[in-house]
């Protein structure tokens, strides 16, 4: 069964990352995928403000990455697989990006992934 693209778009809730999306998020997307280097981590905990005008983030961008809050920068373009590198700068993990991801506590979105496996 195939599935169209405009039949994407209205899954409720659901941010689908396709072109329009990766436009958007590229200076955002660009900054994380710096973060492969320690450097790039090391001018950004030094300097984030500085950090974020150099890639030409939005202020939207800024403010999801100052908030931390992954639904608001997923809303902003990124992409998660690039917004782990910037979660990991964080402290966050993987179940951490999850339960923000999901409304839930670190601790029930662990729970809940340990029922799924059972």
């Amino acid at each position: 069964m195939a599935t169209h693209a405009h039949e994407l778009h209205e899954l409720p809730d659901t941010v689908i990352f396709d072109g329009r999306e990766a436009m958007k998020g590229y200076p955002l997307n660009k900054m994380c995928y710096s973060f492969n280097r320690a450097d790039a981590r090391e001018d950004f905990r030094r300097d984030p403000e500085a950090y974020m005008t150099r890639f030409g983030l939005t202020e939207k961008q800024k403010a999801a990455v100052r908030a931390r809050n992954v639904a608001q920068l997923i809303d902003a373009g990124g992409n998660i697989y690039y917004l782990a590198k910037l979660a990991g700068i964080f402290g966050l993990g993987v179940q951490d990006l999850g339960a923000q991801q999901t409304g839930m506590t670190v601790e029930a979105f662990k729970d809940m992934l340990k029922k799924q496996g059972e």
